[in-house]
């Protein structure tokens, strides 16, 4: 048996002076309530109440244990119902985890007017290339990159993520501009490797309708989105580029969008959590926040 249960059916049963309306305020049925009476009374060996057809009254025995036992009922309470309260409103700390570049580059900006709508708030952001298990740390919200996302979260599509290939203006000037893939092959070319793996990722095009791998041959490489960026944008060589941080340069003038007709468009920027039920207000506040704001940015 329940002994905090029954503890609590025996304060409720004597408040309201009846098993009926007692059964009525705890949502079971008077035969519910009873039963449990009578099984604390046979787990403890006493008697707790006197039952007539018309009242009912606590024994010595059942005043002496309510005498005790309700400060600690009235404290278990009072926390359940701040944990309630706390589930609705938008407070504590909200802790988020994304890749360094993706962070940098679509969550930072989330976070001042979030938290304008939200000042009681806090916000951590652990910026992480390798994928985050956000049930064993302890993440509220995370975001990744890729083509699909685990099952064993909750994940949400935000935007199409294009690889574009980009180049200086300064480095085409020097070097000519490449009109065909094969061009590329003549050319200096950056290339990323895999935190996680460390293997130099294959270029990746569009060629009707399907998606076609490339290995080419590297002048510089890096773990880092945004050092990649920077050997672009100074001149090092070519790049295959995530479009949420090439397409501003190149609106801007300081990179040049190559082969744009066979951008790949495999990937995807996810939003993903634990689970769907008891998220606390201010995950669900967010992710509603971050999924307004980030869809079709890049």
């Amino acid at each position: 048996m329940d002994d905090l249960r029954a503890l609590s059916t025996l304060a409720r049963v004597v408040e309201s002076g009846s098993f009926r309306r007692a059964a009525v305020d705890l949502g079971v049925a008077p035969q519910a309530t009873s039963k449990t009476v009578r099984q604390l009374e046979a787990q403890l060996g006493v008697r707790l109440l006197h039952r007539t057809t018309r009242k009912l009254s606590l024994t010595d025995e059942g005043a002496q244990l309510l005498a005790q036992v309700r400060p600690a009922l009235a404290t278990i309470q009072s926390a359940l119902g701040e944990v309630r309260s706390a589930r609705q409103q938008v407070g504590g700390t909200l802790r988020i985890t994304a890749p360094r570049s993706v962070g940098q580059h679509l969550v930072l900006p989330l976070i001042a007017p979030f938290l304008d709508e939200h000042p009681g708030l806090q916000v951590q952001l652990e910026l992480e290339d390798r994928f985050t298990d956000v049930t064993s740390e302890k993440i509220d919200v995370g975001f990744r990159v890729g083509p699909a996302m685990d099952r064993n979260v909750v994940a949400r599509r935000l935007l199409q993520i294009q690889q574009w290939i980009c180049a200086s203006p300064a480095y085409l000037e020097r070097h000519g501009r490449p009109k065909h893939w094969d061009d590329l092959l003549r050319h200096r070319c950056t290339g990323f490797r895999h935190v996680n793996t460390g293997k130099l990722l294959p270029w990746e095009y569009q060629s009707q309708g399907e998606t076609t791998y490339r290995d080419l041959p590297t002048a510089f490489e890096t773990n880092d989105v945004d050092a990649e960026v920077l050997a672009v944008l100074s001149g090092i060589g070519i790049g295959q580029l995530p479009s949420y941080v090439a397409r501003p340069l190149v609106e801007r003038g300081l990179l040049v969008h190559l082969l744009a007709k066979h951008t790949s468009e495999r990937m995807g920027l996810y939003l993903y959590y634990a689970q769907r039920a008891h998220l606390p207000a201010r995950a669900r506040r967010f992710i509603d926040f971050a999924v307004a704001r980030l869809r079709d940015v890049a």
